[in-house]
């Protein structure tokens, strides 16, 4: 394809970053506001989802020239910075914990999880912080699931088969608003920067978004799609659209 489209990749489902809608289509923050930005650039949004066990695993995509962008919820590490080339941060955020208070009422957080096991999906960036409580002997064990099995996993929090799951704060709260039997219990557990990933060599590609995302925050709307789809404004969030 050629400079008139926006290739954006996506792992779904992770809302409200992003999700199906009604119409089949895809929405949430990142769609919203990369649309906003393919606008920006003359160009025409279009997503390419990406479906794999490993979430890291889509910068190996956006290496191959699957898409041109990742914007998917992705958080900025010194790790994915060797695979691809971050966009000025524009969300900031951090794990939550979620547990079943029927079957741990006790637990309001990770130093209440002495001898349980956390869940958390295989690639993402609660793995080395639920790593991390395994080996100072705060939790029992560290559950993996597939990216992609999201669902599975609070399935398997309902049931007992673990004990909590951890993932940034408004995809948990997004995820057990129609499950009631769950709740987020701790938030800010780290504090983490989103961007959007672009080819390590693409320095001009990510100049534009740069200058694109610039003037959603220059003219309110960024902030806008932050309050709409990620919560920013509720009391209390640790989720915030970074100015």
């Amino acid at each position: 394809m050629g400079d008139d489209v926006l290739r954006v990749g996506a792992a779904l489902p992770d809302p409200p970053f992003e999700l199906a809608g009604d119409a089949g289509d895809t929405v949430g923050f990142d769609p919203a506001v990369m649309r906003e930005v393919a606008t920006r650039l003359g160009r025409t949004y279009v997503l390419v989802r990406y479906a794999a066990d490993d979430f890291d695993g889509i910068f190996a995509g956006l290496d191959r020239g699957d898409y041109d962008v990742v914007a998917s919820g992705a958080t900025i590490t010194d790790h994915r910075r060797t695979l691809a080339r971050f966009c000025r941060p524009y969300v900031r955020s951090g794990q939550s914990l979620v547990v079943d208070p029927q079957r741990g009422p006790d637990v309001t957080g990770v130093d209440d999880m002495t001898g349980m096991t956390i869940g958390v999906q295989h690639g993402n960036t609660s793995e080395p912080v639920a790593d991390a409580l395994a080996r100072d002997g705060r939790i029992a064990a560290v559950r993996r699931y597939a990216y992609r099995d999201i669902l599975t996993a609070l399935d398997d929090l309902a049931a007992g088969t673990i004990d909590g799951f951890m993932k940034l704060e408004p995809v948990m709260r997004a995820l057990t608003r129609d499950r009631p039997t769950l709740t987020v219990v701790q938030t800010g557990i780290t504090q983490e920067d989103l961007g959007v990933a672009v080819q390590r060599d693409a320095g001009n590609l990510a100049a534009k978004i740069d200058g694109a995302l610039d003037a959603l925050r220059a003219d309110g709307t960024l902030a806008r799609l932050g309050r709409e789809w990620l919560g920013t404004d509720v009391p209390g969030t640790t989720t915030s659209v970074v100015p």
